[in-house]
């Protein structure tokens, strides 16, 4: 590791070259999904709450930002600390200006929900990733509850009419996504009557169970959520979990680099989110939870993870919405493992930061690992990962996912358009080269 520069990601290619093993303690920042619904209902409780492990990314400080500008008043005293001065439910103040939430596509679906119910009107922007996500999923839904959400040809900006009043429906999603549950989930909090939600698949129930910690009263269970409108959100403390997905990195990493070893303390072990704990795991890949307990109605535990072989899978398409976010560093593992990993159902990947799935395939055949796509998955034939340079395209969970891929690989993976990591993982450089990566 001597030379290896700990640095930010930037712009600039990065290089991922083949490192020692891997050992040490490795602490991952706090939970993205819970650091976004964790500022916005503190926003919007009466009283103050004090939140500890929020994640210091874009993605949630562009959340925090917006709120700020709304009018809540949000103190840092430091680094993954925040006290929320809440304004109650009725008590944020419109703003003349565009509402920036970067990249952040969680922060903007669930900030149209919120929005939706207010007497003023907003405009919601991004960054120029995040304005080429689709948006009708959320605005449709929210369009049949009464409000009224302009956008371009169903991307953003978009522009949220205030004054508009909302009226609970009963909504079957046809794909599954806790995005879309949740922001209508947060108009159902401004509207008359009851707002249940029906889902194809489970996915991950944060916002259930933090609008439960808050004081709302909720009934939710695997794939079903519903709630009455007329209530109030009171103020509490949160302590946020290890994020799920940051560690993602580090468990496939310690599984396929030869005498590894590596603990992951205090993550968040949310069922609907770790997915890909069991895929790994059918693959034949060691990894221990300890001393697991709960913090805040969340589920967290130490991941201790060690080499081992890992074969292909036809990867059981119920553990698809539970590891959405994980699918490019999964594809790593597969390129990595002996013979063929089958992935179906996973169409949803299309329309993330990039089109995971064509980007993810363009980048391993870069490297030299046989890759079909098909329109909902792909097929990966397990082998030797070679050199080259593969382009992230901004998306933040591809360029840390071929980060992993230069650890096995015969020479250096070079990495196209990086900065984005700091939408999701600041620090990320830091923390790999500390435990055993070599980027630089």
């Amino acid at each position: 590791m001597s030379g290896t520069r700990h640095l930010d990601w930037v712009s600039r290619p990065v290089d991922a070259v083949h490192g020692a093993c891997l050992h040490g303690d490795v602490v991952v920042p706090g939970d993205k999904s819970v650091s976004h619904r964790s500022m916005m209902l503190s926003a919007i409780a009466e009283g103050t709450s004090h939140i500890r492990g929020f994640l210091e990314g874009e993605d949630t400080r562009a959340t925090a930002a917006v709120l700020a500008q709304l009018g809540v008043s949000i103190e840092a005293p430091s680094d993954g600390e925040r006290i929320v001065r809440g304004v109650g439910l009725h008590g944020l103040r419109g703003s003349h200006k565009p509402l920036d939430c970067g990249n952040a596509g969680t922060g903007m679906r669930l900030l149209a929900g919120l929005l939706a119910g207010q007497s003023f009107d907003s405009v919601l922007v991004g960054d120029e990733s995040l304005s080429k996500r689709p948006m009708r999923r959320v605005t449709d839904p929210l369009a049949r509850m009464g409000a009224q959400i302009d956008s371009q040809d169903g991307l953003p900006p978009l522009h949220v009419r205030g004054g508009r009043p909302l009226q609970g429906i009963r909504y079957e999603l046809p794909v599954a996504s806790a995005q879309v549950k949740s922001a209508l989930l947060l108009a159902g909090l401004y509207a008359q009557g009851s707002t249940e939600v029906i889902e194809p698949h489970p996915t991950r129930d944060y916002t259930e169970r933090m609008l439960a910690a808050f004081g709302w009263p909720i009934e939710f269970s695997p794939g079903h959520a519903r709630l009455e409108g007329g209530h109030r959100l009171r103020a509490t403390d949160v302590v946020v979990p290890a994020d799920f997905s940051s560690a993602a990195f580090f468990l496939v990493a310690a599984s396929i680099v030869p005498g590894s070893s590596l603990r992951l303390p205090a993550v968040g072990l949310n069922p609907r989110r770790t997915g890909l704990l069991e895929a790994l795991r059918l693959m034949g890949a060691d990894i221990r939870i300890e001393n697991q307990g709960e913090s805040g109605g969340e589920s967290i535990g130490d991941l201790v993870v060690h080499h081992a072989p890992l074969h292909g899978i036809e990867l059981p398409e119920a553990l698809v919405p539970d590891m959405i976010d994980e699918f490019p560093v999964l594809f790593i593992a597969a390129a990595s493992a002996q013979g063929r990993t089958v992935v179906r159902g996973a169409a949803e990947l299309r329309v993330k930061e990039s089109d995971r799935i064509a980007t993810m395939a363009a980048g391993m055949r870069a490297l030299g690992i046989r890759i079909e796509e098909t329109p909902d998955g792909a097929i990966i034939d397990g082998g030797a990962i070679g050199s080259g340079t593969v382009h992230s395209h901004g998306d933040h969970r591809i360029a840390m996912s071929f980060a992993v891929a230069g650890l096995v690989a015969t020479g250096a993976v070079t990495i196209g358009d990086c900065a984005n990591v700091a939408t999701s993982f600041p620090g990320f450089v830091k923390l790999a080269n500390g435990c055993g990566f070599a980027l630089s």
